[in-house]
């Protein structure tokens, strides 16, 4: 965990001061550059030391057995994980013979400030060698948003003291070493060497490696390119091997002159494509990364971040950490998305090999709901590469002996790559949340082109699976059993509210999406006989209640579970995961993370504001946050109960999950559904937003430390504002049509150029509710700048 003040808030920079190897492979993290199709881990320059080295392309993986004692039918046979593909950012340095390694000679400083307005991170370190000689380092390293293929290092040197001989050496090295993973199981599996050399060219100050993966297929090129800019003479020199290419800068710098070379990367690969192919792909982002320059390249990026943070910044008064922390948020799941372009989101974007890469329900349901109001186009694109996915969603269906499609619980390339677990395979839930990820794009966008051509038949598929996983029971209710919710800690459970509610959403969109579109729906098979099934599944869904307690189970017969021994649990045997079987947790009332208070938020429709008030008071108790996907649903329902300071603690466990290492796991990547969710808790849970129903809703109300906070999300291509302060709402609009809202209840139409300003009624006061021992949140305290 991150203990020392690594941060200092800032507004719109993370800086580091100084420099701490303990906690090396966290800020490799944290200073991950990436535009969703390139990603490079935030490594010193010249390689070592290094927490864990990263360079990655989106679905860029290889396969690896998944080994049974006992084989079943219908188990995967193999998994998949990203692989670290050929290393760009390396720059040596050699001063007078002495490679510069900040484990030797004295550091007088470093410092790393990661620019969240201009995504570029910067270093400068001080440092004098072993022999005394005494050397300034500054670099800035970009991944272009605008040319997907493209990153680039601005690397300078100067001598302090006195002259000194320089030799820098400049590589593109494949099938790099890597440190041994962590015991931790949700940790990536290390694949030694998974690149075979396909080519290797090199001829004046550019090179290219060329790269196949063994098994998966997957053809990877890589090239580089220098500019020199230096007042002494510089002799140089290149050479390539099949796994190497290395630029020799050579020269000898007066006190005070400075050697300043910016290398170029480009980053290519295919399934398909040949080596010419991917070799020309490469060789043409390279050029037109040269031609647009070290200078035009960060004009770009800088014009495309001033668009983002337009549209998508998150203002608050009263808690500068926060709102550095929620900004870092932002400009994160912008960098797993922004270019991903029909390839997924993983669950740790493109910052490390944790949950070997994977993608999870963690996208449509936290990442999609965010980008959906900020950023449209990239939920589009993540939603497409789900249609492109369905073919092999149909075929796991078959083999579960079900209908329509089944989302793989986890994988890369859309086939599943989780070896059969109870709280994977029967987590269904996956396809309904991608079925709300289309309905609440359409409804933000109105983008009928996307519903015609991906939304409808993803939303028909996952219907069909819905239709077979259920039946009618004898008293007419419609019910799914059997099924795992979010909650990973029960499973094969019996009508799972958040499940049963998530599909009926499923079955009531697709069958109107199926009405508007009679066309495309007659060319997927639909017919009036299969719309009006779903629509009965939906209107006869079972909705299990407890009378008894006045409470909703989380699935049926839940709350006749014995309570988990929280008195006899000590706080070192958090997560229960790595220290209890599961086959003790499934019998016991515990939950993972949030599940029934997730019905809570995504289907709020479905609940009375007692019930919600009441579920969560019970659900509270028994919920210990063992995943970083739990503190911000459960703000979200906590503000929206009246708990605002309970939601302010927990937005603080959201929003810091990775600056401060919460969850002890940083090092194998950024938490992206958690930093999504930080968003969630300000939009949803303070904002009080809600879209349900085909329109917008707001019912905000701000904690005592907060004084202000300030939000926009785009509807129909219109940017619509909302500004809370403790006492009312501003919402205003920026387009050319009315929109219909409701403010705590109270629809209104705004315009335009109109502002409409509404008073918050105060909260209804009620106890706080209580969390197990040892896992309630840390209590925030704002910090001051």
């Amino acid at each position: 965990m991150i203990t020392h003040p690594a941060f200092s808030p800032e507004p719109w920079d993370l800086r580091e001061r100084g420099l701490d190897l303990s906690v090396l492979a966290q800020s490799e993290s944290v200073f991950a550059l990436s535009n969703g199709h390139l990603g490079l881990r935030g490594n010193l320059d010249e390689g070592e030391p290094h927490g864990l080295p990263g360079t990655y392309l989106n679905s860029v993986f290889e396969f690896r057995p998944l080994p049974y004692a006992e084989a079943g039918y219908g188990f995967p046979e193999c998994g998949q994980s990203v692989i670290d593909v050929t290393n760009g950012k390396l720059i040596r340095l050699l001063v007078e013979d002495e490679p510069f390694d900040v484990r030797y000679g004295e550091l007088h400083a470093h410092e790393r400030v990661l620019s969240l307005r201009d995504g570029v991170l910067r270093r400068t370190a001080d440092w004098m060698s072993p022999s005394g000689h005494r050397m300034q380092i500054s670099s800035a390293r970009l991944v272009s948003l605008t040319q997907r293929a493209t990153a680039a290092i601005a690397y300078e040197v100067r001598p302090v003291d006195a002259p000194l001989h320089i030799v820098l050496q400049s590589e593109l090295v494949a099938n790099e070493q890597l440190p041994a993973m962590s015991a931790d199981p949700r940790a990536a599996a290390a694949l030694e060497s998974p690149l075979r050399p396909e080519q290797h060219i090199a001829h004046d100050a550019r090179a290219r490696l060329v790269h196949c993966t063994q098994a998966s297929g997957r053809r990877i090129g890589a090239a580089m390119d220098h500019t020199v800019a230096c007042p002494a003479d510089v002799r140089t020199a290149i050479e390539c091997s099949p796994d190497t290419a290395r630029f020799t800068l050579t020269t000898r710098l007066a006190r005070g002159q400075s050697l300043r070379v910016v290398k170029f990367l480009a980053y290519g690969w295919s399934s398909v494509r040949t080596i010419p192919a991917i070799s020309a792909q490469v060789e043409a982002a390279l050029t037109l990364a040269r031609e647009s320059g070290w200078e035009g390249l960060l004009a770009e990026q800088r014009q495309y971040l001033d668009d983002y943070w337009a549209r998508a910044d998150v203002e608050l008064e009263g808690d500068p950490e926060v709102q550095q922390a929620v900004r870092f948020a932002l400009f994160q799941v912008l960098q797993a998305s922004a270019r991903a372009e029909r390839e997924p989101i993983p669950a740790k974007g493109l910052t490390g090999p944790g949950y070997d890469g994977h993608v999870f329900w963690d996208t449509e349901s936290f990442v999609l709901p965010m980008l959906t109001y900020t950023t449209p186009h990239a939920a589009a694109d993540a939603l497409r590469w789900r249609h492109l996915t369905l073919p092999a969603a149909r075929q796991r269906a078959q083999q579960l002996t079900l209908n329509g499609a089944t989302f793989a619980w986890r994988t890369i390339n859309g086939e599943e790559s989780s070896g059969y677990w109870p709280a994977g395979t029967a987590a269904l839930h996956i396809n309904a949340d991608v079925a709300d990820a289309v309905i609440r794009l359409v409804q933000a966008t109105g983008d009928e082109a996307f519903e015609r051509t991906a939304g409808l038949p993803l939303l028909v598929e996952t219907a069909r699976l819905w239709a077979s996983q259920g039946c009618h029971h004898a008293d007419g209710s419609f019910r799914i059993d059997g099924v795992t919710g979010p909650d990973e800690y029960s499973a094969l459970a019996n009508n799972n509210v958040y499940t049963n509610l998530m599909a009926q959403r499923n079955l009531r969109g697709a069958a109107e999406a199926a009405k508007r579109h009679p066309d495309k729906a007659a060319g997927l098979g639909v017919t009036g006989d299969e719309i009006a099934a779903w629509t009965r599944a939906a209107d006869a869904m079972y909705v299990p209640y407890d009378d008894k307690l006045r409470v909703h189970p989380q699935a049926e017969q839940f709350t006749d579970l014995a309570v988990w021994d929280f008195a006899q649990t000590r706080p070192d045997q958090y997560p229960l995961m790595l220290h209890f079987p599961y086959l003790q947790l499934y019998r016991k009332q515990v939950v993972k993370q949030a599940d029934l208070v997730m019905a809570l938020y995504k289907r709020g429709d479905a609940f009375t504001a007692d019930e919600k008030a009441r579920d969560l008071a019970y659900y509270e108790p028994l919920t210990v946050r063992d995943s970083s996907l739990s503190a911000c649903i459960q703000a979200v329902i906590a503000a929206e109960v009246g708990h605002v300071d309970l939601a302010y603690d927990y937005l603080g466990e959201a929003a810091l999950m990775d600056l401060d290492d919460l969850e002890h796991n940083t090092r194998d990547g950024l938490h992206i559904a958690s930093l999504a969710g930080a968003w969630i808790t300000l939009v949803a849970g303070f904002g009080g937003m809600r879209d349900s129903g085909g329109s917008l809703t707001f019912a905000p109300r701000l904690p005592a430390p907060l004084t202000r906070l300030t939000f926009s999300v785009l509807w129909h291509g219109q940017r619509l504002c909302v500004d809370v302060t403790q006492t009312a709402a501003t919402y205003s609009l920026t387009g050319d049509a009315a929109v219909e809202l409701a403010h705590h209840g109270q629809t209104f139409q705004l315009m335009a150029g109109q502002p409409v300003t509404s008073p918050i009624p105060p909260a209804e006061p009620s106890p706080r509710p209580s969390q197990p021992p040892g896992r309630d949140p840390i209590r925030h305290q704002p910090s001051r700048a």
